[in-house]
């Protein structure tokens, strides 16, 4: 039997806005895989304490049920909220590259 890997996403910012969606879309998700679970944070723009505390949500959720969060990508707010905030060990993944802007 193959275990389903899904990918979860966060297509808005991870703020208290949208803490509550999220949440709910992501724990859903968890719930429904059968193998490890992962995550794509390419597309956040923004992110507060309330995405943040998603992100540990969803790693304990996810350690609690014997299974891996394997973080794919995260955009540049997350990778330097992470570094800030000295949590980017425990939420190790490589960072989305930024386009190129080409010099005028």
């Amino acid at each position: 039997m193959t275990m389903l890997t899904p990918t979860l996403y966060a297509d808005n910012d991870l703020t208290i806005y949208h803490a509550q969606a999220i949440k709910q879309r992501w724990l859903e998700g968890l719930h429904q895989s059968e193998g490890d679970v992962t995550l794509d944070l390419s597309r956040v723009g923004e992110i507060d304490t309330a995405g943040l505390q998603l992100l540990w949500l969803l790693r304990r959720e996810a350690h609690a049920s014997g299974r891996r969060l394997n973080i794919v990508a995260v955009s540049p707010t997350v990778a330097d909220l992470l570094a800030f905030c000295r949590l980017t060990e425990n939420f190790s993944a490589p960072r989305a590259t930024e386009p190129e802007v080409e010099a005028a």
